[in-house]
């Protein structure tokens, strides 16, 4: 990749034009959704967050089936499980699964992570655990972690069918693999009684800080992430009063605690090339591995935020192949 300062020209590669134009309506509509005020059109939203619902007949090779945790905060998750006849017997590795989108908006039950997660248990094949966790502004952080940790703990005491708990991987897109970090960060500090966390996935991880990163700045104008979007999301998210140099957000910044004494599993930290937030990204991967971690972390250059969401793109499918190399022979 080469650009500048001021080359919004080289912010994406070359993508499909249905898919670039898809991208761009669904910013757009992102972005009329996020008040000033903080707050979020949900009703807006709700025109295009379509739903799918849970399926004990295997749609795409897949069953689903969804578990409440504590009904008071709506805290559950979706289950996916492959059928085919050469896993269905099996107890597969669990892969606890967190979201993305800026900790605001989608669910577990949302289409694009619906077929995400359905993607990954068909193929990499594993007991998917996609968690549905508070959203902000409605609930700011720590919310969302500690919806992380309870879902493990429950799982612990409650196994999924055809799971095998001594395999458990913690994985997360976007504002989910920053879930998954510090959902992951607690979890080395607990004793479970079946659960053993195996790895670490971060995708794309959604990391930032006050400071403008070079990245941020070349790939100003790139599909699906934009400064002010990211901005408006931190706000929204981080504790009443907090700038982006919060531990939430900024995981090795200035206020941010040691962390060299906490366990952590082996991690696989997947980046693209045309993601501003990649320079963070790699900050994260450079500050685990001074603080003692065993991490490994894949870029693919032409890559632009959520590849991993979008099939036709070449990226998706190498990343698919890169999971489950990491869940079955690490």
């Amino acid at each position: 990749m080469s650009g500048t300062a001021c080359g919004r020209a080289g912010a994406s590669p070359d993508l499909p034009w249905m898919l670039r134009l898809s991208l761009t309506i669904r910013d757009t509509f992102i972005d009329a959704c996020l008040r000033r005020d903080g707050t979020v059109n949900r009703r807006l939203f709700s025109f295009v967050d379509l739903k799918r619902p849970p399926s004990a007949k295997p749609a795409n090779g897949v069953t689903t089936s969804d578990t409440t945790v504590d009904p008071s905060r709506n805290l559950w998750f979706r289950l996916f499980l492959p059928t085919e006849s050469a896993t269905a017997c099996e107890n597969l590795p669990v892969v606890v699964h967190f979201h993305g989108s800026g900790f605001v908006f989608f669910t577990a039950d949302s289409k694009p992570f619906d077929d995400f997660c359905r993607r990954l248990s068909r193929e990499l094949p594993a007991a998917v655990v996609s968690v549905n966790y508070r959203l902000a502004p409605e609930h700011r952080c720590p919310s969302q972690y500690d919806d992380g940790f309870d879902v493990l703990k429950f799982i612990d005491e409650n196994p999924p069918p055809n799971s095998d708990l001594s395999r458990c991987f913690i994985a997360g897109d976007s504002a989910g693999g920053n879930i998954a970090h510090h959902v992951a960060a607690r979890a080395g500090e607990f004793k479970f009684r079946n659960l053993k966390i195996q790895g670490l996935i971060p995708i794309q991880p959604y990391f930032g800080g006050e400071e403008r990163t070079e990245s941020e700045i070349q790939l100003a104008g790139a599909p699906v992430v934009s400064m002010g979007r990211t901005d408006w999301c931190w706000k929204a998210f981080l504790p009443e009063g907090s700038d982006r140099d919060h531990p939430a957000a900024n995981v090795f910044g200035p206020k941010s605690g040691d962390i060299s004494g906490v366990k952590f599993p082996k991690c696989l930290v997947f980046i693209g090339g045309f993601d501003p937030l990649k320079d963070w990204q790699k900050r994260y991967c450079e500050g685990m591995k001074e603080n003692g971690k065993i991490l490994k972390m894949i870029e693919y250059p032409n890559a632009i935020h959520s590849f991993y969401g979008i099939p036709e793109l070449p990226e998706s499918s190498l990343f698919v192949k890169e999971f489950s190399n990491f869940i079955y022979f690490q």
